[in-house]
């Protein structure tokens, strides 16, 4: 009686021959339509290769689609945004603008607001240091976003959190840290005002 030898472990996959996921797909629609509205591509040339963004099934067949484009910085990589409220105050927002990882806010004497309603988003985190000092912090988040409040210090003017714990899939989560500082810290939802206006407005920015 022979003894069949042991058969062999399966080899990994070549990274490009692994199954894409939706959310891999979408991000090279995304990546498609950009290139379209910067006029890199056609619209003809656009209806094509989403057409087969959306039937690929692998990281090869994607990247096929995007090699020709020029790669996009991460938002990883980006460097932090900082924002002093000084004097006069400053924002970032309502309109669309790109997130880093790292967001810093000094509400200085005139207050800091960071707005992130009508932001495309697709890291996992984003991290917020936030010090209310002497006028305050505002920070908006869209429904569905969720905020982790755990790290931050309250300090005089305390820390009012008015979001919700939904989180939808597919969303940052926003990490706060910092302190409240004399006039503290606000992270909400948007009110009635601002819902209504991104209703009537959903592409401003």
């Amino acid at each position: 009686m022979t003894t069949q030898p042991p058969e062999p472990f399966p080899r990994p996959a070549p990274s490009g021959e692994l199954r894409a996921s939706h959310d891999d797909r979408e991000a090279v629609v995304e990546q498609l339509r950009d290139a379209a509205a910067e006029g890199r591509i056609d619209l003809d040339e656009l209806d094509s290769r989403l057409e087969q963004a959306l039937k690929s099934k692998t990281y090869a067949e994607l990247a096929v689609l995007t090699a020709d484009l020029p790669r996009l910085n991460s938002a990883e990589n980006l460097p932090p945004l900082v924002l002093k409220g000084g004097m006069y105050g400053a924002s970032r927002g309502p309109g669309r603008w790109e997130v880093p990882g790292h967001v810093i806010a000094h509400g200085g004497l005139g207050g800091v607001k960071v707005d992130f309603t009508r932001v495309e988003c697709r890291l996992t985190e984003v991290a917020v240091e936030a010090y209310g000092e002497t006028a305050g912090v505002t920070i908006i988040i869209p429904d569905g976003w969720a905020a982790d409040t755990s790290g931050m210090d309250p300090g005089v003017g305390d820390l009012t959190d008015k979001t919700t714990p939904d989180r939808l899939p597919g969303t940052p989560l926003i990490r706060l840290t910092g302190s409240g500082g004399m006039a503290g810290v606000v992270i909400r939802h948007p009110n009635r005002r601002e819902r209504r206006k991104l209703h009537s407005n959903p592409t401003q920015g």
